[in-house]
């Protein structure tokens, strides 16, 4: 089973929202935009009820910096999440993994990690693809879906044979252009 909880710094504290906000605002001129949340997901998979509720608090947050959420915050505005491509290193999820491994003294339970971006405000769909665009570096993230998971564990087809590419160093200028 997966288990997902939402951890957001609580008002005050919310240094990375203010300042994407703002950088929203004044970089892309996107005055309509009114607020940002930024809260973090983590899906945790192959580990205990018991003890996920533990980690809540422990790994996940800092009860006197954070608020906690089992279900995403309803809110009148344009949401979209980010999450690492398969192959680059998550080091939050990597972190969270290690830690409820040392709690359990078992084996290291699976954790993906995403970041949800709530956008108050009057924005045009436009803006809002400015805004993913903005946020969103395409080398390393992709959108993320904000379903929920069956499954955390990543399936991959392994390719049965790769292209080889020979001789192409050698090309001429315009047989590098046909190529």
């Amino acid at each position: 089973m997966v288990y997902r909880i939402y951890v957001e710094k609580k008002s005050g504290l919310d240094h990375e929202a203010r300042a994407l906000c703002s950088d929203i605002n004044s970089l892309l001129g996107i005055k309509n935009l009114k607020d940002v949340r930024v809260i973090n997901r983590y899906d945790v998979e192959n580990i205990e009820r018991e003890l996920f509720e533990y980690c809540i608090n422990t790994v996940f947050s800092e009860p006197q910096l954070d608020d906690v959420y089992t279900e995403l915050p309803k809110a009148d505005a344009k949401v979209f999440a980010t999450e690492y491509l398969p192959g680059q290193f998550d080091q939050r999820a990597d972190s969270a993994s290690q830690c409820i491994q040392l709690i359990s003294k078992g084996d290291r339970p699976l954790v993906k990690s995403a970041k949800v971006y709530i956008l108050y405000g009057d924005i045009s769909e436009s803006d809002f693809d400015t805004v993913k665009k903005y946020v969103i570096n395409p080398v390393e993230a992709r959108e993320a879906e904000l379903c929920t998971y069956e499954t955390i564990k990543a399936e991959y087809s392994v390719p049965e044979s790769v292209p080889v590419l020979n001789g192409f160093i050698g090309y001429s200028e315009s047989e590098l252009a046909d190529f």
